[in-house]
Parts: C-alpha cells; structure tokens; sequence
C-alpha cells in the first residue's frame, strides 16, 4: 500500500479526505491532535520518519480566526511553526508536502478574482500565521503544493452552513453580511482536488510545485449564501428563514474580515487540470447528507 499521511483528521477536511475516492493501493492514514501534537515539532519529524510515506497532506490548522486575534502563540505555532516542522521533515526524506492555506492572506480591498502571485497583506494573526506557514513550505526545499481556498463548508464539524440551519431552525429572521464577496468551498470537492495533487506529486517528479487556489465556482456574499441554504434547504423539507442583508460594520468582530475573497483558479486548471463545479450544486450534495434529497423533501 502507498500511504498518504493527512494531519487534522476531525476537521471537516480531514474528515472529507478520508472518504476521499484514492488510487487502487492507496490509503489515507489521517492523524487527529491526540495522535499528532502540532505544537510537538520533534513529534512532526518523527512521524514523518517513521514510514515511507508516498505524500503528507497538512490539512489541521487554527482556524478561530477571532481568537486568535488574543491566542497569538498558539495561531502560530499550529499555522506557521507545524507546517515548517512538516516541510523540514519532508525535505529530509524527499516526501512531497500539500499544505492548505486561506484566502485570508489577502487584503480583499479590490475587485475581481486573487491570482495566485497576487501581493499578500493579511488583515488579522490568523491569515499571517497561514501566510507564515506558506513561506515555510515554500522556502523548506520540499516538492510541494500550497493550495489556498476560502468558505469552507460541508456536513461535518462547526461551519457556516450548518449554524445557519441550527439558527433558521430557531429564528424566523437573520441579518447577515453582504457586502464581503467570496466563493463557498465544498471540503468534499476540496478534498478531492487535494489527492489529485497529492497522488500526482508522489508518481510524477515533474508534477508542478508552487501555489494553487481551489473554490467551488460562481461568487456570493454571506448573505447570498444563506439564503440559497434556506431556500435549498426548504425544498428538502429543512430549516427555513428570511435573510436581511447588512454591512460589515454592523457586525463587529475581533479580526477584520477580506471584502473581497474571491480565487482565480486559472493555475491550479493549467497545471493539474482541475475545474471546480458551482457552489450552489456542491451545497446541494452536502443538504442532501443532512437533510435528505429534493424528492424526500417534497
């Protein structure tokens, strides 16, 4: 068997990627927070030594984005030190290494889709302690892809999906941001553009390094996206409500959100020949795992 290393292996992604469909022979071996302490970084490189492992997928991360506005050590030492400790590790043993970023390590304060060689001005500690694991991998000396993406959402863990159905289920009426732009992530699709790297990085030595972006397709808001989930959502029977649409600063948090948080995915098509579907299909499947299908629903 040729075994692919994934980190994070409760959050939603590590969950996805262990459903993931691999080549024959293959098999994900994903390691949560008690098998693997990020923060350990003699554990890291013991782990990644102790096989041959035929790629390492890094997809654990802080993600408290607000908390980490005041939990600066521990946003760094999971977001920047882990991914350094893993590349080192990797480098070493000549494991290629997929590390997932975010669309955090942009300002968001233009229009348009972010290209993968756009300038980089995080906003908060948390895209800085992403972007501080990105220069990591990038500078460790190990094949790797950086794979940014953004609104992450699937029937697994805390998101923004599923408290959106927990409070419609509550409430009648919700007032959400409008005016922050941005392309949901199903972390089924997600995952699965994720092995094809990772799969190709380990059987093809010319297979491209460097940075890549992946969302599902199409643009949103916040509050765009809640109300394609209720309206979905009631048509399989589910939770509904209305959505008022409100600013940015009407809504106060800790860490300042990007505006505008939309990826191009011109590169991550051009060198791995990945296309990503609409948004609102891919939430379609996940409502479908959670509530049941439109002819259930009916």
């Amino acid at each position: 068997m040729r075994d692919l290393l994934v980190t994070g292996a409760n959050g939603q992604l590590g969950q996805e990627l262990q459903r993931a469909k691999l080549p024959e022979g293959w098999r994900v071996v994903a390691l949560d927070r008690t098998m693997l302490d990020l923060i350990d970084t003699d554990a890291i490189a013991a782990t990644v030594a102790e096989r041959s492992w035929a790629a390492v997928v890094n997809s654990a991360a802080y993600t408290a984005v607000d908390k980490a506005e005041s939990d600066q050590v521990a946003a760094w030492q999971v977001n920047a030190l882990a991914p350094a400790a893993l590349a080192s590790a990797c480098s070493c043993a000549g494991i290629p290494l997929v590390q997932v970023s975010t669309d955090y390590v942009f300002p968001g304060d233009r229009g348009g889709a972010w290209a993968v060689d756009d300038p980089v001005a995080p906003l908060g500690v948390y895209g800085a302690s992403k972007l501080g694991g990105e220069l990591a991998v990038r500078t460790s000396g190990a094949r790797h892809a950086i794979v940014r993406t953004a609104w992450v959402i699937s029937a697994h863990g805390n998101n923004f999906m599923k408290t959106m159905l927990r409070v419609g289920s509550e409430r009648g009426h919700l007032r959400v941001v409008a005016d922050q732009h941005g392309s949901p992530t199903s972390a089924t699709d997600l995952a699965a553009a994720l092995v094809t790297i990772a799969v190709r990085l380990a059987d093809d030595p010319h297979a491209p390094s460097g940075t890549f972006h992946f969302s599902n397709a199409g643009a949103t808001t916040w509050a765009g996206l809640a109300e394609e989930i209720f309206r979905q959502s009631g048509v399989r029977g589910g939770a509904t409500a209305s959505v008022e649409g409100i600013a940015t600063s009407d809504y106060s948090t800790a860490a300042r959100r990007p505006a505008n948080s939309l990826l191009s995915h011109d590169a991550i098509q051009r060198a791995y020949g990945i296309t990503s579907r609409p948004w609102q299909d891919a939430l379609g499947d996940i409502l479908d795992e959670l509530i049941g299908s439109k002819e259930n629903g009916k």
